[in-house]
């Protein structure tokens, strides 16, 4: 198979392995990006292969918490400089009220729903600013967070990364704090029991390759596989996470030694997943000064 140079690059920054690793990586999965990653992770190449996609999308994360009833939407712009803009701000604001308001089903609902703190619906308003700001503007995704007996705490990292965690026990500072760490470690799930089993076993798989490169004895390669599995179950769950506030303890600890636990929790980072076309500025610039010469008489 022929394997591009942007394929390479792509992996070699997802990975930290060499160029020919990456290469040979890709040749050997048929250009799979995913597969070569845990290939190279088998044999040891890759230095940190990033399981998360490139976060290469702009835009803001917004959260709307009312009588215990929280909302958190992300909504996409082209440009960091457009998701600062006073117009894109209000237009999100008004996404997150509409959303705690209306309770729509699903994205395609919502663009159907009556904004409110403006006019007409959210399809239309989104149209109006796309075409004021002269960029793409749309609403990724949402979720809402119903009123209960838990204590709702949010917390947002400038605009791109935001948190609604809700706690049972507790109080309302332990809450924030939680949301901070959240916001900081990006835990996959709660606790042990809610992993995934497909992701302990393709980190087994990896894990149990690495080792079988040490020579020792299959009782050996058991314990050092069964310890790192142990680690990077603490390392992906919150409760198994050092706490960022007090390395020294364990957020399942904190929880623990204050009587309360975290029943949800939901954390969007601005992009996540998704892919951006690198612009390349100087060609851009000199494509339109080519085609103003051409203009001139």
């Amino acid at each position: 198979m022929q394997v591009t140079a942007a394929q390479v690059k792509e992996l070699r920054s997802r990975s930290g392995a060499a160029m020919m690793d990456c290469k040979k990586a890709l040749v050997e999965t048929d250009g799979d990006i995913e597969a070569a990653i845990d290939h190279l992770r088998k044999s040891g190449a890759a230095k940190d292969a990033k399981k998360a996609g490139r976060i290469a999308a702009d835009g803001a994360i917004v959260i709307h918490v009312e009588n215990g009833n929280g909302v958190i939407a992300e909504i996409n712009s082209e440009t960091d400089f457009v998701a600062k803009d006073e117009n894109f701000t209000a237009f999100a604001r008004n996404v997150a009220t509409t959303i705690l308001s209306a309770k729509p089903a699903d994205v395609e609902t919502l663009g159907q729903t009556d904004i409110v703190g403006g006019s007409g619906t959210i399809e239309d308003a989104r149209q109006l600013l796309s075409a004021k700001v002269g960029e793409k503007i749309s609403i990724r995704r949402f979720a809402a967070v119903p009123a209960g007996n838990s204590i709702l705490a949010q917390y947002l990292h400038g605009i791109r990364i935001g948190v609604i965690v809700a706690l049972e026990g507790g109080d309302g500072t332990l809450a924030k704090d939680i949301a901070m760490h959240i916001a900081a470690s990006n835990p996959v799930c709660i606790s042990e029991a809610d992993v995934p089993r497909a992701l302990i076993e393709k980190e087994t798989e990896v894990q149990t390759a690495q080792a079988e490169q040490s020579g020792k004895p299959p009782e050996i390669i058991e314990k050092m596989v069964s310890g790192r599995i142990r680690k990077f179950i603490s390392e992906i769950t919150l409760s198994g996470q050092p706490f960022v506030k007090d390395p020294d303890t364990t957020v399942g600890k904190l929880l623990k030694a204050k009587g309360a636990s975290v029943k949800s929790f939901i954390r969007y980072e601005v992009g996540a997943g998704i892919e951006k076309k690198e612009e390349n500025f100087a060609e851009e610039v000199m494509a339109q000064a080519r085609s103003a010469d051409k203009g001139t008489p």
